[in-house]
């Protein structure tokens, strides 16, 4: 639009000229060597114009033969780097569809017409890789890496190979030298935090994720996260040989992440050997607000030593409280009912969990509560202890296929920072044979102890799936002995349970009427427990 306007406003520029010329004419004389010429001023104008023209195109002829072997160098070039350019492009598209021998191909046709650019020597690099030749791809990287413009992508390609021959010094030397050289790079700050929490450098890795959060690379909560779990590491080593230092990184753990359970677990018994009691009971009921956790419990019951077992007893039933009796606050209360000889309170703790499928530990208390009140021998004792063999597993550290009893900052096989987390393994399950017997009824609280259940038949071909070690060889003893045989009865007039203390199991936030049992009356004489407050 705009180059017709042009053209148009010249046209009428020139038409108005000639005019102009037309209506104002003139003589021209030109004088040389003797000779005058005259002519008129028009036909003066169109000799200057065609003369003009005449040069131009002389020039023109001149110039472009001059030019010749200038043109046909720069357009063979031109075609050379188009091939090139096509050549990458299809060795790209073959690297991507992994095939291996076009790959090289078009690579080594992309080196020859395009020589050692950037693209086609990460192009050659990626066709070694493809091919498995991993000289070539390392002889590639390195020469990126000795280009100031490719070094650190050469130093990502001489790491990856270092970590696939496993040579963790020279893939850590890559890291260190790329994180240096271009500090945002992630995978450079991840590799050499991981590095450092592999030696054990916690302060060093912390200070890793601090420059990483500066810079932006990960958010302000991973952050947090991560150097909690740093803190707590470093905690947890120096919890034996310096108790100050690590009573600190632990405090500042929880600051960040009250909810991380080994920094609670760690800062209250370190609270508790300084008998700061208070803290370390606050730091404790506020994890396990958040998480109900058995080491959580354990730390919480013994913060003071010396406590008789019924007062941990009451110190348990303000845990159940604050978790809204989960079932793991019901497993703390059945233990301290069983240390404090309370067996009825500790099976009217678990009778609501034993509804369903128990666990390996709900089987195992029941199995410690019956050897307690009964004896070792006991029929019930057994066939808990046979139940926990097949019973489904409890929640424990799992990370990255990996199931641990203790809690770890790094995976044990990936070695990512943060891996483990408190969940219930998955399981094999496998339908029970036509020849097996069902197995018997959970023995519940309200049932009467004149009347024990019979022993059922117990498979123990099959493997253990939970963790019940422990469990295992009486399990196989039980097996050995005649399984028809009559049930040890109780003796013939048994002993009348202790009473539970009124107000233990009251209804209340995430506690059914049905669970709570109503108390009995408490015979004279009974001494009543109330919740010590900790100072």
């Amino acid at each position: 639009m705009w180059r017709a306007l042009v053209f148009l406003a010249l046209l009428a520029v020139a038409a108005y000229g000639a005019v102009w010329i037309a209506d104002h004419p003139g003589t021209v004389t030109v004088v040389w060597s003797g000779y005058e010429i005259g002519m008129s001023l028009a036909i003066a104008l169109t000799g200057v114009l065609v003369a003009a023209i005449v040069l131009g195109i002389i020039w023109a002829l001149v110039t472009g033969v001059i030019g010749l072997p200038a043109s046909i160098s720069r357009a063979t070039r031109e075609r050379r780097r188009n091939k090139g350019l096509a050549s990458l492009s299809r060795g790209m598209i073959a690297v991507g569809s992994g095939d291996p021998l076009a790959a090289r191909r078009h690579a080594g046709d992309a080196e020859r017409l395009l020589g050692a650019q950037p693209l086609t020597l990460l192009l050659k690099a990626q066709a070694a890789q493809i091919s498995g030749d991993r000289d070539a791809a390392e002889l590639a990287f390195q020469r990126m890496a000795d280009d100031p413009e490719t070094r650190v992508l050469g130093l990502r390609g001489l790491f990856v190979e270092a970590r696939r021959r496993e040579d963790e010094g020279a893939a850590r030397a890559y890291a260190t030298e790329a994180a240096r050289l271009a500090p945002s790079v992630t995978w450079a700050n991840e590799a050499v935090m991981e590095a450092q929490c592999a030696d054990g450098d916690w302060s060093a890795a912390t200070a890793t994720v601090e420059r990483r959060a500066a810079l932006g690379l990960t958010d302000k909560y991973a952050a947090r996260r991560q150097r909690a779990v740093l803190l707590t590491a470093a905690a947890q080593s120096h919890e034996a040989g310096e108790p100050d230092t690590a009573t600190e990184q632990a405090l500042k753990a929880v600051k960040l992440a009250p909810d991380l359970v080994p920094a609670a677990v760690i800062a209250g018994r370190l609270l508790a050997r300084r008998n700061d009691l208070r803290k370390a009971a606050k730091i404790v009921e506020t994890a396990w607000k958040a998480s109900p956790h058995p080491e959580l419990g354990k730390v919480y019951l013994n913060l003071r030593t010396g406590d008789s077992a019924r007062d941990r007893l009451a110190r348990a039933e303000t845990l159940a409280k604050l978790s809204s009796w989960d079932p793991e606050a019901r497993l703390v209360i059945a233990q301290a009912a069983a240390e404090a000889k309370e067996f009825g309170w500790a099976r009217d703790a678990l009778a609501p969990i034993l509804d369903e499928r128990p666990t390996v530990r709900v089987c195992r208390m029941m199995a410690r509560i019956e050897a307690a009140e009964h004896g070792p021998d006991s029929g019930r004792s057994r066939e808990w202890l046979a139940r926990a063999a097949r019973a489904p597993r409890d929640p424990a550290w799992v990370a990255d296929g990996v199931i641990s009893e203790r809690w770890a900052p790094l995976s044990p096989t990936t070695g990512r920072l943060d891996a483990f987390v408190w969940k219930t393994p998955p399981e094999i399950l496998a339908g029970p044979d036509e020849d097996d017997a069902p197995l018997p009824e959970a023995p519940s609280a309200a049932k009467s102890d004149r009347h024990p259940p019979q022993l059922g038949r117990v498979d123990l071909s099959k493997p253990d799936l939970g963790p019940s070690e422990s469990a295992a060889p009486e399990a196989k003893a039980l097996e050995a002995k005649t399984l028809d045989a009559s049930p040890v009865l109780p003796p013939a007039v048994p002993p009348q349970p202790t009473p539970p203390v009124p107000g233990f199991l009251e209804t209340g936030a995430g506690t059914s009427p049905a669970a709570a049992p109503v108390p009995a009356p408490v015979p004279p004489g009974t001494p009543s427990v109330r919740p010590r407050r900790i100072a």
